[in-house]
Parts: structure tokens; C-alpha cells; sequence
């Protein structure tokens, strides 16, 4: 009993380290726990974690790598690894394993802490910036559409799945997403200028006009209806695709 009580103690109090920002006593801890209990997975995805932020990623990965091994559904693992590889630019590996944490967080919706949740999305969804800053719209969708399934309620999200919609050229698959932030969010003004240059680019003027003109009176302040609306009021050039920073 005294030996279990040791261990305890010595996790507890690297979980205070952690919390403290202590990396180097939390990873101490966590290290004279692995001396004697090197099976234990969640101690070693800590002990990742320190490293990962102690800046040793590669001896991060060894410890994540264990960890997984040891328990294949740890998808708080999965998570950290997913961003270790990309911070040492294994890019493929790291699509991997962010897959493999968002299948977990699928297959059980309580398997993470909210925050992981909520990072899980915000990871996949920053690859998908990546890949619509870098003209490929398609694997932005891919990546849009993992971070909605773990989140589906990130409006600012779904959003940006429009826009890479938009960016294929997928009107109906845009309109779609855009009416139903739209549904939830009528004053998501972002949201409403897009639809109108979705309605604009499949040549129904009296429709974008419709969602411009709503946006000047619920946002007379916002720069960026005039140039929406000049695009089909003679004013600018009217096949142009005005977009707004």
C-alpha cells in the first residue's frame, strides 16, 4: 500500500507541476514513476507533453509512441502525437494520427475532456487553412468536414467549409452550409455576404442583392457591402468575385 501511495503521491504532484507550467519538475515526476511503472499510459503521455514543451520533440514522440502502444484508444495521445509529428514536419503522419483521434472522439463523444474536443477541431481545421491558402480546396473540405464532426456547432468553422465549397465551384454544397449558419446565426453578417456572392456567381442578382442589402442595414458600418453591392450595381466589374479580408 505504502508503494501505491509513493506512486500517487508522485503523479499528483506532477499533474501541479504541469498545471503550473513547471515542465522540468512534472516531467521529474513523472520519470521516477516510469522507472517502476514504465506500462503506465497516461503517465507517459504527460511525460510527452512536458517534453513536447521542454522543446524535445522527438523524445516526445518516444513517450507518445509507448503510450499508444500500450493503449491504442487513448485519443488524448493520438492528439498530442498528431502534434509533435507536425511540429517535427511529418506532415503525412500527422493527418494520421489527427484522423485516428478524430475517429476515437467520434466513437465516443466522452472520451476526451471538452477542451480536447474543442482543440481536436481547431487542429483539423488549421490544416484546412493551410491547404485553401495553398489552392487546394478540396483537401480543405476533407479537413472542414473531420473538424465538424467533432464540433459541429463551430459556426466560424462551417463557415470556412463554405468558402472552400465556394472555392470548388460547389454552389448548391456552400448555399447549403452558409443557410444554415444563417438558420442559427441571422446576424452572422460574414455569412450572409457570402450567400449573396454564392447567389451572384449562379447568376441571380436579385437574390445577392436581397442578402447585400440586408447586411447594409443590419451593418451600415461594414466597408465591405458596398463593394459587394457595387459588383452588381453597375459600379464594378459585375462577374468579378468581390471577397472581403
Amino acid at each position: 500500500m505504502s508503494e501505491v501511495r509513493e506512486v500517487t503521491r508522485a503523479i499528483e504532484r506532477g499533474v501541479t507541476a504541469l498545471e503550473q507550467d513547471d515542465y522540468g519538475l512534472a516531467l521529474a515526476c513523472f520519470q521516477l514513476v516510469l522507472d517502476d511503472h514504465p506500462g503506465f499510459p497516461d503517465v507517459r503521455n504527460k511525460a510527452g507533453l512536458c517534453l513536447a514543451m521542454l522543446g524535445d520533440m522527438k523524445g516526445a514522440l518516444e513517450h507518445l509512441d509507448e503510450a499508444i502502444r500500450i493503449n491504442d484508444a487513448y485519443g488524448e495521445a493520438h492528439l498530442n502525437r498528431a502534434v509533435v509529428l507536425n511540429e517535427l514536419g511529418r506532415f503525412d503522419e500527422a493527418h494520421e494520427a489527427f484522423d485516428r483521434a478524430s475517429e476515437l472522439e467520434r466513437a465516443d463523444p466522452d472520451s476526451f475532456p471538452a477542451d480536447i474536443g474543442n482543440q481536436l477541431a481547431i487542429a483539423h481545421a488549421r490544416v484546412a487553412d493551410l491547404y485553401l491558402s495553398c489552392s487546394k480546396p478540396n483537401r480543405a473540405v476533407d479537413e472542414y468536414l473531420l473538424a465538424l464532426e467533432v464540433r459541429p456547432g463551430f459556426l466560424d468553422i462551417r463557415s470556412k467549409l463554405a468558402e472552400a465549397y465556394l472555392a470548388c465551384d460547389r454552389l448548391d454544397d456552400a448555399r447549403t452550409e452558409l443557410e444554415s449558419i444563417l438558420g442559427q446565426n441571422p446576424g452572422f453578417t460574414g455569412a450572409r455576404l457570402r450567400l449573396g456572392v454564392v447567389h451572384h456567381r449562379a447568376g441571380d442578382d436579385t437574390a445577392a442583392l436581397r442578402e447585400w442589402t440586408r447586411c447594409a442595414v443590419e451593418a451600415p458600418g461594414d466597408a465591405r457591402v458596398q463593394a459587394y453591392l457595387a459588383s452588381v450595381n453597375g459600379e464594378g466589374d459585375s462577374s468579378s468575385d468581390p471577397r472581403a479580408s
